[in-house]
């Protein structure tokens, strides 16, 4: 059984970024700027916005955060997502979810100039995306692919069930899957709450990619020997300990990694990814600004 690092592999992410932005600067180049937006005081999502930041500091990146107080209106913030938009400094920025209820979600991710949504969320790059474009990718998505790739974890052939379909992980994760080229070339099942006889479907799978947020849902009985284990869960479970709680995924780690040939951690396993894929794509949009430039 190996275990897909993320920790480890974010790593090697950031030193390659960084080795880009070192290039950059020694020729004068302006360097990949990332802007994050946050509506609110969310505890989640300002930790968060937090590592984004240092992230940035840490490959050489500029950052700017925008905090906007939790009353601020969806026009406010439509105006602020205009002011990104036009600024050219900006490479890219990202609107911080979940947002306050007096804003409509969708229609302030379709505001964002695609040119400049690192995030992927813009149904334009999600279009792209489907019918296999180059375009940004949806960071945890993008951060599934590249442990598949950096592991050599054979995709082609192989039946990969998805467990959840949101727009941020499952769907996306089920068109990349089945797309042609690596990691790809699998037959995709995706599933979710209204999938009858999950475990009939779950036994037969190469590779499964859990984004549910239940904890534990994924048992050793539910997978057949060999399996590769994508968690993308994670949930903080109350407990008697000094932090008051543990962080634990989808899947029942201790019983199913002693029949899978891969498995990701939690933590330490697809978290670690996304911000490290969030900068790779501010890396490819300031490439994307400088040929537009030219």
């Amino acid at each position: 059984m190996t275990i897909l690092d993320g920790k480890k592999v974010s790593n090697d992410i950031k030193n390659e970024i960084k080795a880009e932005v070192d290039k950059m600067k020694a020729n004068d180049e302006k360097v990949p700027h990332l802007a994050a937006v946050i509506v609110g005081n969310d505890g989640a999502s300002l930790t968060y916005v937090g590592s984004k930041v240092r992230a940035c500091e840490r490959v050489g990146f500029e950052s700017t955060m925008v905090r906007l107080s939790n009353t601020t209106s969806e026009v406010e913030l439509l105006d602020k997502i205009d002011e990104l938009n036009n600024n050219d400094d900006i490479d890219g920025f990202i609107i911080q979810l979940p947002l306050p209820p007096q804003i409509n979600t969708q229609k302030v991710l379709m505001a964002v100039d695609p040119n400049k949504d690192v995030d992927g969320f813009h149904p334009m790059n999600f279009g792209k995306m489907s019918l296999d474009m180059s375009t940004f990718i949806p960071a945890t998505p993008f951060g599934i692919l590249e442990l598949l790739d950096r592991y050599e974890v054979e995709t082609k052939g192989k039946h990969t069930v998805v467990i959840g379909r949101s727009h941020i992980v499952g769907r996306p994760m089920s068109i990349l899957m089945g797309r042609k080229g690596f990691p790809g070339n699998s037959t995709v099942t995706l599933t979710h709450s209204h999938t009858k006889n999950i475990t009939q479907i779950t036994s037969q799978a190469d590779i499964i990619i859990s984004a549910l947020g239940i904890p534990k849902f994924l048992k050793a009985e539910m997978v057949k020997d060999d399996v590769v284990i994508i968690d993308v869960g994670i949930t903080r479970v109350p407990d008697d300990s000094e932090k008051g709680y543990y962080i634990t995924g989808d899947v029942d780690f201790d019983a199913v990694s002693k029949k899978a040939s891969f498995i990701t951690p939690v933590p330490g396993g697809v978290g670690p990814m996304t911000i490290a894929m969030l900068l790779k794509n501010t890396l490819l949009a300031r490439e994307q600004h400088r040929k537009h430039n030219r």
